[in-house]
């Protein structure tokens, strides 16, 4: 294949040691470019400490790697927790740092409860455990879930949120996040375009995924996650027909957090016809000069 032929890889959600992935800023960037990945979106949860370092690796090592500043947001809906990622965002924004500083404070008071849970349960060094495998990133319920395997609590982090992480279980705490509209408002302030992550793993009913996708239309967002490298055979296919529905621009990304065997950088990362791509939104037209960011 030429040169002029060759399309773009896009994949705008990823996860570092920042948040709850396995690989440092700067392993991820090379692993994306390993995997022939041409445009990269680092959306740790809820923080965007990774990204000047990838951005120095990327300019120290000279990959033909596009960085896609982002993040991805916790919030509650309908008492549910949603995910917002916003992308090409400004990560030094004030409205973004003050927000994102609330953010963390709320997620390290939820992981301190979830400690203290399992600490009545019978399962004493879990925050020690969890801040350890964290490695100086936001402990988040995976970290306990790692630190419960290590235990033998549970074989899989299916298995340990299941026995002890998930609603109304032993380690569950619910969580205190922002609104939907709150996200989506500092995301836009911050010049960023708001997305709802993987909607099709929130286990909600079609009726109340259309609502929720409504709601977020209705508040301002901009696009919704329409292709992941993993999904059921018609997923995709719906995903984007809903995108035509609620007037919203299409991504993907493999929301990749480490390498195993089913989730890969870039892998079948793909749009249906008919929805546009988010980066359409921040990429120059072919007669411009200008450059993504």
């Amino acid at each position: 294949m030429s040169d002029t032929n060759f399309a773009v890889i896009y994949d705008l959600h990823s996860h570092t040691t920042a948040s709850d992935g396995l690989l440092s800023p700067e392993e991820l960037v090379h692993r994306a470019h390993e995997m022939r990945v041409g445009t990269l979106a680092i959306t740790d949860h809820d923080t965007t400490e990774a990204i000047p370092a990838a951005q120095a690796e990327i300019a120290r090592a000279g990959l033909p790697l596009t960085l896609i500043t982002g993040v991805e947001i916790s919030t509650l809906w309908e008492n549910h927790e949603i995910h917002i990622v916003g992308l090409n965002v400004d990560i030094q924004h004030p409205a973004l740092c003050q927000f994102l500083d609330e953010q963390k404070q709320r997620r390290q008071l939820r992981a301190q409860m979830i400690a203290e849970r399992l600490d009545k349960a019978q399962i004493p060094g879990a925050w020690e455990g969890a801040l350890a495998l964290a490695e100086g990133g936001a402990v988040t319920r995976a970290h306990f879930a790692r630190f419960l395997i290590a235990q033998g609590k549970a074989d899989t982090i299916g298995g340990v949120f299941k026995k002890y992480l998930a609603r109304g279980k032993t380690g569950y705490v619910p969580p205190q996040w922002c609104t939907i509209d709150q996200a989506i408002d500092v995301i836009h302030h911050s010049g960023g375009k708001a997305v709802v992550a993987h909607p099709g793993r929130y286990n909600l009913s079609a009726k109340w995924l259309k609502r929720l996708l409504a709601y977020f239309a209705q508040c301002g967002g901009d696009a919704m996650e329409v292709a992941q490298c993993q999904q059921a055979p018609d997923e995709r296919t719906q995903l984007a027909a809903y995108a035509q529905q609620y007037g919203l621009l299409a991504s993907q990304g493999s929301d990749f957090h480490g390498p195993c065997p089913w989730i890969e950088l870039g892998r079948k990362l793909w749009l249906p016809a008919g929805v546009e791509g988010v980066w359409k939104a921040w990429e120059p037209s072919p007669n411009s000069k200008e450059r993504a960011v």
